[in-house]
């Protein structure tokens, strides 16, 4: 395991910190292959029910490790630059899709800077919750260069294009409450709130039916790609997917009961 990811799970909860404090937790080879481990073994581990994804020492990403580039890539020919990045951005790739596609819901916990890659980890994840002394910014236009992560994929579709454009176009510092007017995040708590207010979150998904969920997301992220009958078979199928889970059996008896159910995640 890479200590430049810290891996930690209890009550059914993955906390998922990411741990390169003096680079502000900058995205490294080495930490974004853990991320990629640490996402894969919470998908098959039944007993995960809900991953947390964070950073250390007091800010959540600060994006691609940009001095790096200076010093080790822009001495390098034109075409050896866009061979080396090209092949770099792919590699980022399935850490995204996996993220997205996990069947159990994933937080970002967001305190301090989220740049960049950054800020596209916060867009791809299925709930963020921000100190309120965040900031956000997608940087990519300062250094010339275009956004990736999965930042031109998931923040039009939570902003809309106008403001995917004027974030992208203009990289411009946001602040906390910006982002939450912009759909960016869900919540914003006093700092000192953060880590409980993520914790009642996480654990309010752990204690949840956790194949229901994994079928919402589905469908959600399906939604923006399929036609409506298309849509409508997924949501028949789903339905019966989690029809046949213990976890609706025990959802619509607790209803009928008039108590309040206790999912097992199955």
């Amino acid at each position: 395991m890479s200590d430049q990811l810290l891996v930690d799970t209890q009550g059914g909860i993955t906390f998922l910190t990411m741990n390169r404090r003096k680079a502000m937790n900058a995205l490294s080879v080495e930490m974004r292959m853990a991320i990629y481990d640490a996402l894969d073994a919470a998908a098959a581990d039944p007993q995960v029910r809900c991953v947390v994804l964070r950073g250390a020492g007091g800010n959540f990403m600060a994006g691609g490790d940009v001095k790096s580039f200076a010093s080790d890539f822009a001495p390098l020919a034109p075409e050896k630059r866009r061979a080396t990045f090209e092949r770099r951005v792919h590699a980022v790739n399935p850490v995204m899709v996996r993220m997205s596609r996990m069947p159990k819901p994933v937080i970002a916990s967001v305190a301090g800077a989220a740049a960049g890659a950054g800020m596209s980890f916060v867009a791809a994840c299925d709930l963020a919750i921000a100190a309120s002394d965040a900031i956000f910014r997608l940087s990519y236009s300062a250094i010339g260069a275009t956004p990736d992560a999965g930042g031109s994929y998931f923040l039009p579709r939570l902003a809309g294009t106008r403001r995917a454009m004027e974030l992208a176009l203009l990289g411009d510092r946001i602040d906390a409450a910006t982002a939450e007017r912009y759909d960016l995040v869900n919540f914003v708590v006093p700092p000192e709130r953060l880590e409980a207010e993520t914790l009642a979150l996480a654990e309010r998904l752990a204690n949840g039916p956790t194949v229901a969920y994994g079928c919402i997301k589905e469908q959600i992220n399906a939604s923006h790609s399929n036609s409506l009958e298309e849509q409508l078979v997924l949501e028949a199928r789903n339905f019966g997917r989690c029809a046949a889970s213990d976890d609706w059996v025990e959802g619509v008896t607790a209803f009928a009961s008039k108590r309040k159910p206790v999912f097992r995640g199955r």
